[in-house]
């Protein structure tokens, strides 16, 4: 056992790493990865999106418009997750949808649709599942200024914040994560 007068030092100086240690595990926007190689239908970039109960990661996904990518959507959480990718007309489209499966028994998700017209992507994936979708992202996705997010649908997900924004980067430059997701898809009533 040490002798008293250490005992005081030695707990500060601990208590100081401590300090400093969790200082570096704050909340701050990610760095951002390298330059992007724009994926081509013959090779495709490949992107993760992991859903967790009520969280997407990472907290921004980066698309170059007209790319192909291969998406790797994982579910790392306990309930059945989607990944919803589109402006706000796709989430308030998907939102509306599947609002009338609220209250429903646990189980599969229910089959809900959209009108045909209605642009995006929606990968639904069960607890401990990946899905895999070879995506060609829409050439004039970034051109009509509406943020997109990836967002999830299964009732209650959204409302508890299960949503990150997509940056829309060139080829060859990186993406910037400063922006939070996007909410200008309020809920359907």
């Amino acid at each position: 056992m040490l002798p008293t007068r250490f005992r005081l030092p030695l707990c500060a100086a601990a208590f100081a790493l401590l300090l400093a240690a969790l200082a570096g595990c704050s909340d701050a926007d990610p760095s951002p990865p390298g330059p992007i190689v724009p994926g081509t239908a013959a090779s495709p970039r490949e992107v993760n999106v992991i859903a967790r109960d009520y969280t997407f990661a990472p907290d921004a996904v980066a698309f170059v418009p007209g790319e192909t990518v291969l998406l790797h959507v994982i579910n790392g959480g306990l309930e059945v997750h989607e990944a919803v990718i589109g402006d706000a007309a796709v989430q308030d489209a998907w939102e509306a949808a599947e609002a009338a499966t609220a209250g429903r028994p646990p189980g599969p998700t229910p089959v809900v649709s959209v009108p045909p017209d209605v642009a995006g992507i929606r990968i639904v994936v069960r607890s401990g599942e990946r899905v895999d979708v070879t995506w060609t992202v829409p050439a004039d996705a970034s051109a009509a200024g509406r943020p997109w997010v990836v967002g999830c649908h299964i009732p209650g997900h959204w409302e508890r914040g299960m949503q990150v924004p997509v940056h829309w980067v060139g080829g060859g430059s990186s993406p910037s994560y400063s922006a939070s997701p996007a909410s200008s898809a309020a809920p359907a009533s």
